[in-house]
């Protein structure tokens, strides 16, 4: 073996700490390395600051607030757009959904953005995508499958404008880079994992680290990885967000089960970091501060992005931690399936959708919650999931009611 050829041995050792290839010894002990990689980028930032004394108050505030809410939440599937089946269609709609799933902000007003019309609504956002799919289907357009993604005659650009017809006269941003994922996915999954991404769920070995893992290395439009003074950085949010949908929407059964769940991290984006700072626990250099309340575009992988990103992803797992310090009673297992019988779910991730700040308010506009009957408890365990749910939620309700303290940052890229 030559100098400049790797050591398989070595590579096999590599696949297997990392929980890849479904043969591991111990799946167990599979690691994304997000959490890790988020410390060190905040021990080492420089225009993004955590303040302790809020992160502890926005800690059991967090904690009142799933408390007292006379809500919980509906399965998956309750939401009309998400697909009903549990079986590998649903499997082939989520993948698809998550390959998809980036960009949907947009500078104009609501009447003018980017929205498809279906079933008789205008959608928006991440529903806007989820519509496209299912209006697609309707038309029997396979555009759930692999093999089609790479019939570069059948799935053309023209044909993706077709599924992504807006009701407005904005286009759906980075309509290429969208095609270019399909494509590269398919050629994956045909090649590698026989046309199925159950396979790689197969592959995972019932670990979501694993799975995430298996991702970020067959799929390099998943592999939301960056550099920050030298280091290799990993943040994974659409793989991370990808594995938190099957398990809600299989109720952490079947295809969708997970024994190392609660590893999964934050999903780092836009609106967690507004959240954190709208709550004073992310705190901002004057001239971050600046620039994003001058709406200026912030480059992907830049050193301000990276700090923005993997900070919020160690500041909700100090707000994780702080709830399990002081309320033993947040250290239950997190089953999908909550004692009320509901299984964890997101509308995006609009799951935990405690509407706002003010506790007397009730939420009018999320879609996957319902009042609690009087006997059935609240749900009382947690994890960087449920805080992440929590907090998406009541960042869009503030900025619903006109109460956003400072804009999310834009950042336009293919990882979220």
């Amino acid at each position: 073996m030559s100098d400049d050829e790797a050591d398989p041995e070595l590579l096999a050792l590599l696949r297997k700490s990392l929980g890849l290839g479904g043969g591991a010894a111990n799946p167990h002990a599979a690691d994304t390395k997000v959490l890790d990689n988020a410390k060190y980028v905040f021990d080492n930032a420089i225009d993004v600051a955590l303040s302790s004394a809020k992160t502890k108050e926005a800690a059991e505030a967090i904690w009142r607030w799933m408390q007292k809410k006379e809500y919980s939440t509906q399965t998956w599937s309750d939401h009309e757009l998400h697909p009903q089946a549990k079986d590998d269609s649903t499997v082939d709609f989520i993948f698809t959904m998550d390959l998809l799933n980036f960009s949907f902000w947009s500078e104009l007003p609501d009447e003018k953005r980017f929205a498809i019309e279906y079933r008789g609504k205008r959608w928006t956002g991440y529903w806007s995508l989820v519509a496209a799919l299912q209006r697609a289907l309707e038309e029997e357009i396979p555009i759930t499958s692999p093999s089609f993604w790479v019939n570069e005659e059948e799935c053309s650009e023209a044909l993706l404008k077709h599924v992504f017809r807006s009701v407005t006269e904005e286009e759906i941003p980075l309509l290429q880079d969208r095609l270019n994922c399909l494509r590269e996915a398919g050629r994956v999954l045909c090649e590698d994992f026989d046309g199925s991404f159950v396979n790689c769920i197969y592959n995972a070995n019932y670990s979501a680290a694993s799975l995430v893992n298996l991702l970020a290395e067959s799929f390099p439009c998943f592999r939301d990885e960056t550099s920050f003074q030298g280091r290799r950085v990993r943040l994974y949010k659409r793989a991370q967000i990808l594995v938190a949908d099957l398990w809600a929407c299989f109720n952490g059964e079947g295809l969708g089960e997970f024994h190392d769940i609660d590893k999964i991290t934050m999903f780092a984006d836009y609106r967690i970091p507004q959240m954190l700072n709208q709550l004073g626990c992310l705190m901002y250099s004057p001239p971050l501060e600046s620039h994003i309340r001058q709406l200026k575009p912030i480059p992907s992988g830049s050193t301000w992005e990276v700090e923005l990103r993997a900070t919020s992803i160690w500041c909700v797992e100090l707000i994780r931690r702080e709830i399990e310090r002081n309320h033993p009673e947040a250290k239950l297992k997190i089953h999908p399936t909550q004692p009320n019988g509901h299984a964890a779910s997101h509308d995006r991730r609009q799951s935990l959708a405690l509407s706002t700040l003010d506790d007397q308010k009730k939420c009018t506009t999320q879609k996957h919650i319902t009042p609690t009957s009087t006997d059935k408890p609240a749900p009382s365990g947690i994890n960087a999931i449920l805080i992440d749910f929590f907090l998406y939620d009541t960042m869009k309700e503030l900025e619903r009611d006109g109460k956003e303290q400072v804009p999310h940052h834009r950042t336009r890229s293919i990882w979220y």
